[in-house]
């Protein structure tokens, strides 16, 4: 997802508004409250991206019921999307004249828990790969390409390829191996053997100040900077899948396994 100005703009906006109600809140534990906040971010991050909405509060039920099925679509679990509808509503409740009447979460009409059969599979074609790459390419997102490139022929998952700072680049382009520090905070190092990964990192490099991250631009938080990539994906996810394909696409899905990521390369 290209992030315009106006965007940017609308985000900023919304995100003000939150915090002149989280100002003056005083109820919950610091923890809490700390989730509820940077869970409301995030949706302002959607309503900008998917709505243009300009004022947190005109939120409606159809703004949750879209934001429920963004979550899901993107992997989150039934209890991580229960607490951020917490967290909206929270704050909801703190709105001095809101629009809306928010529905509960049985009135919502979608189900939190959707029912399991197995192992779903989101693994990519390499046709939808190609697909989406072409999408990045033309809007000129170095920093998707090569967050694409560092899931589908490295196996690296969404939140290691945006810790990637200007030394742990370095080092990777002497040594041909990223150091990333992975899920449960346990540090690997990922062999990187295709050549377009290792180019994309010299230009990115090339273009980000020392001690900075290379997909994270200055004054976003990472968090947001994942949530563009994953909007991205949630954006094109039909127009790329394959003809007749059920698979709902997740970056989690890029990684696959080492036989599928090199089939593919070439």
């Amino acid at each position: 997802m290209t992030t315009t100005i106006n965007q940017g703009g609308i985000y900023e906006t919304l995100v003000s508004q939150l915090d002149r109600i989280a100002k003056h809140n005083r109820q919950g534990s610091f923890r809490t409250k700390e989730r509820y906040y940077e869970a409301c971010k995030r949706f302002c991050v959607y309503l900008a991206a998917e709505y243009h909405l300009q004022k947190l509060e005109n939120i409606s039920g159809k703004h949750l019921v879209s934001y429920v099925l963004y979550l899901q679509d993107t992997g989150k679990s039934a209890s991580t999307v229960k607490t951020d509808l917490a967290a909206i509503r929270f704050f909801h409740d703190k709105m001095s004249h809101p629009k809306y009447t928010l529905p509960t979460n049985s009135e919502l009409g979608v189900e939190l828990e959707r029912r399991r059969f197995g192992q779903l599979d989101r693994t990519w074609s390499g046709p939808e790969f190609n697909r989406l790459l072409g999408k990045a390419m033309a809007e000129n997102r170095d920093d998707f390409i090569l967050a694409l490139y560092l899931g589908r022929y490295a196996g690296l998952r969404i939140h290691e390829c945006f810790r990637i700072d200007t030394a742990a680049a370095e080092r990777a382009l002497r040594e041909n191996a990223l150091t990333v520090k992975g899920k449960g905070g346990k540090v690997r190092t990922v062999p990187i053997e295709d050549e377009r990964i290792l180019m994309m990192l010299r230009e990115l490099l090339a273009q980000t100040e020392r001690g900075h991250k290379l997909l994270v631009p200055d004054g976003i938080p990472t968090d947001r900077a994942i949530n563009a990539l994953e909007l991205f994906i949630y954006r094109y996810r039909n127009e790329i899948s394959d003809e007749g394909s059920d698979r709902r696409l997740t970056f989690h899905g890029l990684r696959g396994t080492p036989m599928q990521r090199s089939s593919t390369q070439g």
